[in-house]
């Protein structure tokens, strides 16, 4: 018996969320880049920038909220900055610049979120419907806080 017989339903089931993951998140990220000239790293970045206060934040705080390394997050406001999307301002912090959003930036996130909230739509929330989402957004949540109790435990090790 081959490992893939071997595999039980509840394997299934995961194997099934990761493909409609992988290319759920593919096709949003295609339909971003062609309709609206952004990456998907582009528009977390904007849409970060865009519900801060001031539409400016520190560095830090945007790698804290993308969960991305320091080099990956430089070499990404640096790509952002060359096209005019954001720029970095003097901080507080003397160590780290604040990144802003540009006019240009804001423009573009406000031309691309109604496209991929129509999009999110078409392809998950309507499909769902409000019955199933509401569950598959309280099993997120629990996936949450199982994750953030382990981080929490590796952490104390």
């Amino acid at each position: 018996m081959g490992w893939e017989q071997e595999l039980g339903e509840a394997d299934r089931m995961w194997r099934t969320y990761i493909e409609m993951a992988k290319h759920l998140g593919s096709h949003l990220q295609q339909h971003l880049q062609r309709e609206c000239d952004l990456s998907a790293a582009d528009f977390e970045v904007l849409v970060r920038l865009t519900e801060s206060e001031r539409r400016e934040m520190p560095v830090a705080e945007v790698a804290a909220a993308t969960q991305w390394e320091k080099s990956r997050l430089s070499h990404q406001l640096t790509r952002m900055a060359q096209r005019g999307l954001v720029e970095r301002v003097d901080s507080n912090d003397r160590r780290y610049p604040d990144v802003r959003l540009t006019d240009k930036g804001y423009a573009a996130i406000n031309k691309a979120v109604p496209e991929h909230t129509e999009m999110v739509h078409a392809l998950f929330v309507d499909v769902l419907g409000p019955e199933r989402l509401a569950g598959f957004a309280q099993a997120c949540a629990d996936v949450l806080r199982a994750l953030d109790e382990h981080r929490e435990r590796d952490c104390s090790l």
